[in-house]
């Protein structure tokens, strides 16, 4: 769920460009977005039909079973990074998750180099609801080739999830987030609007097999502007796959896009990541994302880690 937030900020020559809240480009790009959503979608579907009956379901069981007399979950944790899409289904009830990272956001729009180290905390106080706060500890931007980095700390983003329905034989798993943004970036080094912002988010997640998971979002945006006291509404859509394999290695894929800045300047990217998981309470991750519209920074990398700190309504 959640990542690193960048704010579009564009120098005085293009006050007015910031106004738009979206283009010619930006619109063929999300016309081609909802195709690829829609036909990944309808594929997956029918591909979860066909694999998923009795024998799954058994498996599902037998590993329910296995785990609950182990007295560990599967999902002691549930990574949201590096994904924009987080996972509808949250970490074992009672775990402190924390995830931390690298990522780097190369030849954008507005800006040569963008680079923050993001914090975030998910702790899940129920099995179905999770409290979570991100921070930006360290935010750095140069504007211009060979021009002065600007660097300090960024903004803070304040949310829960709530978990409507688990992923089961019948249907995927279903929850609804929201979450606030705080503006704790400086404006005067050009690192935040100094405005708050919102999001609202619908999340499915689907189990397809034993270690393959689809994951998608649909958000509404609600920024604050940095031109005047007016705000602007937008959208996000993102798909992702992820599948484990038996040696700990796994990838990540996703496919998305927003009109408005938010986890990532406006655009539309395509995401692809090598993940690690050394046990059920740690997972690195490392990838590299492309923007596929103009708006979009060319060019992304991050590296990171997911952590189980630690189980607080474990009985001691």
């Amino acid at each position: 769920m959640f990542n690193a937030t960048f704010f579009e900020r564009r120098r005085v020559s293009n006050e007015v460009a910031k106004v738009k809240i979206t283009n010619g480009n930006t619109g063929q790009a999300a016309k081609v977005l909802l195709l690829a959503f829609f036909f990944l979608i309808s594929a997956t579907v029918a591909n979860s039909q066909q694999a998923t009956g009795r024998n799954d379901y058994l498996t599902a069981a037998s590993l329910a079973g296995q785990s609950q007399s182990g007295g560990e979950d599967e999902d002691f944790i549930k990574p949201s990074r590096p994904t924009v899409a987080n996972p509808a289904e949250i970490q074992k009830a009672g775990v402190l998750q924390i995830e931390y990272g690298y990522d780097a956001n190369f030849r954008g729009a507005d800006f040569r180099l963008q680079q923050s180290l993001p914090l975030d905390i998910r702790f899940a106080a129920h099995s179905r609801f999770l409290l979570e706060a991100e921070i930006e500890t360290v935010q750095s931007e140069r504007m211009d080739e060979g021009g002065k980095i600007e660097t300090g700390v960024g903004d803070t983003r304040l949310g829960f999830q709530a978990v409507a329905l688990k992923d089961s034989e019948k249907h995927p798993a279903l929850a609804f987030a929201y979450s606030i943004k705080i503006p704790t970036a400086s404006q005067s080094k050009m690192l935040g609007t100094g405005r708050y912002d919102h999001r609202l988010t619908a999340l499915l997640s689907k189990k397809l097999g034993e270690n393959t998971d689809l994951d998608v979002n649909v958000a509404y945006l609600n920024v604050g502007r940095e031109d005047s006291e007016r705000r602007a509404s937008g959208g996000l859509a993102a798909v992702s796959v992820s599948h484990e394999f038996e040696n700990k290695f796994g990838f990540e894929a996703e496919l998305s896009g927003n009109s408005l800045d938010d986890v990532q300047p406006k655009g539309v990217y395509a995401l692809g990541a090598l993940t690690y998981k050394v046990n059920k309470r740690l997972r690195f991750d490392a990838g590299v994302r492309f923007g596929l519209s103009n708006e979009a920074p060319r060019v992304g990398f991050f590296a990171g880690f997911t952590v189980g700190v630690a189980d607080l309504f474990k009985k001691r």
